[in-house]
Parts: structure tokens; C-alpha cells; sequence
């Protein structure tokens, strides 16, 4: 019961690693982010079917199409919670409670439930009832004002980072949950909100204010604390170079043919570097920029010191370590026949997880869940078709 980028994202983790998942979507147009295009995926005589944002999250699902609005549609819910151990939801806070359904409804149904809500801030405090998308969270939570170029405007990150983010903290939880329950014998209540999974991403630069009180601001690539750690500069291109320890920044200044660097007091050890960063990246940008990108890729492969040209997605999915690694994948559509995924990045010595079904039609798997699952009969399904429950 999830649509957007954080909850389809959680439930297909969740279904890559062999759960079955129902999705439960709105007759009337089902998860918003199939319209989210273009671009869309093709059929074979060139029309429109599923926006490529829902065929990124939404693999290894079923969809059903239920009216919640209706009785029948939500006794059907509560049908499937009786045989279910997982329910994700993505609505505001309160709006299953007036629907019957809420987590404090359908645990009566199924104690064993493990409930989780997706949501932009949670299902408790004053801001519980507000709804929010990631960039909004990404805005408010401090990742758009630390993201850009020093001088320049705030900035939100290319992909929906908090989205993402907060799918994986809700897919983790989860699956605690399940092991929690497996010593207690009840589920509970999974809460978890984009707005607190941005602020716990922040990370160091969040523990920077908290320790040291220290206001942070946007360094383009630059990193806070680590130099040199950025984008730099050649002749024809860019560079990511970054020099985590005093050792792989001797190693840096050798291949540059800078050794004089790496024992000038100035930028000797990190915390030199840090106060005097302004002068050494413009000494590393002026060498690096008498030779071409490609020189200096060469130069510093298998040197021990972190390095990586800056490919453009094209290149990404072209790239022979991803491609070693299995990270695209192809599978059959219903309808537009073969269509390109990314793969699954978490890989097992024993288990082999699979895309084993591309993402669904809307309403695709309707009837054979209710029968399959539910044990619904025909004249059943039929009836609930007449009062437009599903």
C-alpha cells in the first residue's frame, strides 16, 4: 500500500530477497509514478506503456487494484493481512485510522503483523500531519544547504537520495522487526519518516554541529575535513582525487612529481592541508592540468591512492566492473518486451536473489490473488467488480 519512491523502493529490497509482495494500488490511475515520465517504456509498435521511474522501483511485485473506499475493498484488505507478515504503507498520518485500517485496526486482525509507515515526518509531533516529498525533506533537513558550489545556490542531490535512503532504513527495520518477532511472537509498528532519515544521514557533517558547533556550507565537491578530496582540473577534463591519509597524499605528490610537497609543513599531514587548502589545490590544479585526463588516469592506477574519472550514466552502465558485477540486468515485460533493470548490489556466497518478474500492469494480478491467495471464488470476484471494490 505504498506508491512514490521510498516505500516501492523498500518493498521491492524487500521482494528482491524472495518475499512475495502484493502491490495494492487505486483503480483509477494506481501509483502515481506510473505517469512520472517521459521517458516511458516502448511497446513493439512503438506506444507508451510504464514510466521508467515506476520500472526502477517496483520489480518482483504483484499488482492488485482495490477501492478502499468500499467496504468490500476493505474487507479484502483485511482478507489479505490475515495471511500476510509485512504491511508498508506510504499515507499520511491518520488517513488509514478513518479508513478502518490502521495499525491499531488490523493488528486485531493479525497480531503477528509487522505494520510499517512510510511518511515525510512521522507518525507523532507537530509537523505529523504535513506531507513531503524528498526534495522538500532534502530542503528542510539541511542536504540542500551543504550541496552546491560555494558561492552558488543550495542545490538538491541528482537523484532522490532521501527517497532512497529512507526505503533502505525502512527495509532494515523491517526486517528486525521479523526477527524480533520470531523471539516475541507479535509484530509491531514500524515508524519510520524521510525527515529523520535525512537528518541521521548527515552523518559527520552533522556531527560536526554537534560536537564542535560548527556551522557547515557548501564546498561543491570539497570535502570538510579531508584535503586533497575533490574534483580537480586537467587539461581537457576532471578528476576525483582523494588523499584520505597523510601516506596516500606522499603517494599523490610522487606521482604529480610534487615531492617537495609532502614535506612542506604547510600541507604535511591532513590538519595542515585542511588550514591551507585554498593554496595547495591551486598548486595540484596547475600540475594536473599540463596533461589530459587519460595521462593521469594511467599515472595513478595501482598507485594506492583513491582516484576515478567522471563518467556520465551512459558510461556508468558501460563500465566493465559493473557489468562483471551483474548490475544490468535484462527482463520480459508484458507488454513492452524486453526492457533493461539495475541489478541488486548486495551479492551471496550461497543464495542467488533474482529479478524474477519485471514490474507489473496495473491491476495485472488482481484475480489471481484473490483466488490464488484469498481463496475467493469466481461469483465473489464478480461481486466485487459490480460495486467497484476492485
Amino acid at each position: 500500500m505504498a506508491c512514490g519512491g521510498s516505500g516501492p523502493y523498500c518493498t521491492q529490497l524487500l521482494g528482491d530477497l524472495g518475499a512475495e509482495v502484493i502491490k495494492v494500488e487505486n483503480p483509477k490511475g494506481g501509483d502515481d509514478t506510473r505517469a512520472w515520465g517521459p521517458p516511458f517504456a516502448t511497446n513493439p509498435d512503438g506506444t507508451e506503456t510504464e514510466s521508467a521511474y515506476f520500472l526502477s522501483v517496483n520489480r518482483n511485485k504483484k499488482s492488485i487494484t482495490v477501492n478502499f473506499q468500499s467496504e468490500g475493498g476493505k474487507q479484502l484488505i483485511r482478507d489479505l493481512v490475515k495471511k500476510s507478515d509485512i504491511l508498508v504503507e506510504n499515507y499520511v498520518p491518520g488517513k488509514l485510522k478513518q479508513m478502518g485500517l490502521s495499525y491499531e485496526d488490523l493488528r486485531e486482525v493479525n497480531p503477528r503483523l509487522i505494520y510499517a509507515s512510510i511518511t515525510g515526518y512521522g507518525q507523532t509531533g507537530p509537523y505529523a500531519s504535513r506531507p513531503g516529498y524528498d526534495v522538500m525533506i532534502e530542503a528542510e533537513a539541511g542536504l540542500m544547504y551543504i550541496t552546491g558550489e560555494e558561492h552558488g545556490p543550495p542545490v538538491k542531490v541528482g537523484v532522490a537520495v532521501t527517497d532512497l535512503t529512507t526505503g533502505l532504513y525502512a527495509h532494515g527495520g523491517i526486517l528486525a522487526a521479523l526477527l524480533a518477532r520470531h523471539r516475541t511472537g507479535r509484530g509491531q509498528h514500524v515508524d519510520c519518516s524521510l525527515l529523520e532519515s535525512q537528518v541521521a544521514t548527515l552523518a559527520n557533517i552533522g556531527s560536526s554541529y554537534l560536537i564542535g558547533g560548527k556551522e557547515a556550507k557548501r564546498m561543491g565537491t570539497a570535502h570538510p575535513s579531508i584535503v586533497p578530496y575533490q574534483v580537480l582540473k586537467t587539461r581537457d577534463s576532471h578528476i576525483m582525487i582523494g588523499a584520505g591519509n597523510d601516506g596516500q597524499f606522499r603517494t599523490l605528490c610522487k606521482v604529480l612529481q610534487l615531492d617537495s610537497l609532502a614535506t612542506n609543513p604547510l600541507y604535511k599531514t591532513n590538519r595542515d592541508r585542511v588550514h591551507n587548502r585554498g593554496d595547495l589545490i591551486r598548486i595540484l590544479t596547475n600540475r594536473l592540468q599540463t596533461e589530459k585526463n587519460t595521462f593521469w588516469l594511467k599515472a595513478l592506477e595501482g598507485k594506492g591512492v583513491p582516484f576515478a574519472p567522471i563518467h556520465n550514466i551512459g558510461e556508468t552502465f558501460s563500465h566493465p566492473q559493473v557489468l562483471a558485477r551483474g548490475m544490468v540486468q535484462e527482463v520480459e515485460h508484458v507488454k513492452a518486451g524486453k526492457i533493461k533493470l539495475i541489478g541488486m548490489p548486495v551479492k551471496y556466497s550461497d543464495t542467488k536473489p533474482t529479478i524474477r518478474s519485471a514490474p507489473p500492469l496495473l491491476g495485472e494480478h488482481t484475480e489471481e490473488v484473490l483466488s490464488s491467495v484469498l481463496g475467493y471464488e469466481g461469483d465473489k470476484i464478480q461481486d466485487l467488480k459490480g460495486t467497484h471494490s476492485i
